[in-house]
């Protein structure tokens, strides 16, 4: 699907107008290709790929030449999408500093249009930097997997009084530093649309019900491709795993069985040109 580039202030009027904002989790070239045929508004190159492209345990693997060739890869393919590129766990933690040079190089290097942190009060000031550099940023509340042992594990945050008011909190914290959009991970729906009604930005939504501004799934995930555990807010659209194995499954069959490579797929040189070429080869000898 061909249109003009998607830009913040399109997203930001999508919020104003109540346009639900439809994002997708890719990591390569061919899907992110697809995924800008079906005219989904914008993709995220998460530090997900470690797990789901990678094979790595956890997301804390991952580094900023990770995240950046897969963002290039995204950014080659995605030519009307928005493309954030997640900033991999201590590209932004330990200083200012760092935070604003690793957020350049991953712009800079991969061309995405914005880039995304996790972390809500406590990030703020780093948001407010990265911004005042020039950078678009998007902030990442509820379930964070970057702190995930400090959570006590991949825990729904917002289901009690402390939590929900926390998760409010930093939002707003986030909002006033300048972020452009929020993703909200496995937050309760009321909390969470509520959190949309209290800001101005988008509220992107992963398990936090249908009344936010938007939703953010992994291709991998819906297309069930990644199988190795599957969360809750996932629903799957189509289960490509079985289909891509029974073609490889076929492919071996046909060489065994000698139907593949046929007529079709296969060179041929014409008789004189294959005798020149032996009659030169016996000569040398």
């Amino acid at each position: 699907m061909e249109g003009k580039k998607v830009t913040v202030n399109d997203l930001l009027d999508m919020k104003k107008r109540k346009k639900k904002i439809v994002r997708l989790i890719c990591y390569d070239y061919p899907m992110a290709l697809l995924v800008d045929r079906a005219g989904v508004d914008a993709i995220l190159v998460g530090d997900s790929v470690g797990m789901v492209a990678l094979g790595m345990e956890n997301t804390m693997e991952v580094t900023m030449e990770d995240v950046i060739r897969h963002c290039r890869a995204v950014t080659r393919g995605a030519k009307r999408a928005f493309v954030i590129g997640d900033m991999p766990f201590l590209s932004y933690q330990p200083s200012t500093r760092d935070a604003i040079y690793n957020a350049g190089l991953l712009m800079k290097q991969a061309g995405v249009d914005a880039i995304k942190v996790e972390g809500g009060r406590e990030v703020a000031p780093t948001v407010r930097a990265i911004v005042n550099a020039g950078m678009p940023v998007e902030g990442h509340i509820g379930v964070t997997p970057q702190s995930a042992s400090q959570l006590g594990g991949y825990k729904v945050q917002g289901a009690d009084v402390a939590t929900a008011r926390k998760m409010i909190d930093d939002a707003k914290a986030l909002e006033d530093a300048g972020a452009f959009m929020i993703i909200m991970e496995c937050i309760p729906d009321r909390v969470a649309e509520y959190i949309c009604s209290q800001v101005s930005i988008p509220c992107l939504g992963f398990g936090c019900g249908p009344n936010v501004d938007g939703q953010s799934l992994n291709v991998y995930d819906i297309l069930g491709l990644f199988e190795k555990f599957v969360p809750k807010p996932v629903k799957k659209y189509a289960d490509l795993q079985s289909i891509i194995v029974k073609a490889f499954q076929q492919y071996k069959e046909e060489i065994e069985r000698g139907i593949y490579p046929g007529e079709e797929n296969t060179y041929h040189i014409k008789d004189d040109v294959l005798n020149a070429v032996l009659d030169a080869v016996k000569n040398e000898k």
